[in-house]
């Protein structure tokens, strides 16, 4: 049996914090969201939320090489990040569980499920950067 934590209001602050947002913040924004409601709230406090929240698929992470990103979505879904500025937002692409037979059959392992990760240069950056043009380029010369 699991153990049993109550639901307090600093974690209620946290989660609606996460729900708050579409662009898939870090925790520190997490944190700064928060701080303005209770001046007092620590960053661990927060922290400590975010992961209890994750752990209880309330919400998910996007592990992105600059550190986690909060989803209030925890169903499977796709995310894409900017190389350039950072931005992560969702993918329209539905989970696809052939992924995980297939991974299993071939490795042995069991109880697999994937996350799903592309990257890319976003339109907004795009427009901004001769080189994000270069690398298109040359990707479509392939």
């Amino acid at each position: 049996m699991g153990v049993q934590r109550r639901n307090t209001r600093q974690r209620a602050l946290v989660l609606d914090a996460v729900r708050a947002h579409d662009d898939h913040p870090t925790a520190d924004d997490i944190y700064l969201d928060v701080r303005q409601q209770d001046e007092k709230i620590s960053r661990g406090t927060v922290y400590r939320n975010l992961n209890l929240l994750e752990e209880a698929g309330i919400i998910s992470s996007v592990k992105t090489p600059g550190g986690n990103r909060f989803d209030w979505r925890s169903d499977g879904h796709a995310h894409i990040l900017c190389r350039k500025c950072g931005r992560v937002q969702d993918v329209p692409l539905a989970y696809d569980l052939d992924l995980d037979e297939a991974c299993g059959a071939q490795t042995g392992f069991a109880g697999i499920d994937h996350s799903t990760l592309f990257t890319g240069i976003c339109p907004d950056c795009l427009g901004d950067s001769p080189v994000a043009d270069t690398a298109l380029e040359d990707r479509q010369a392939d």
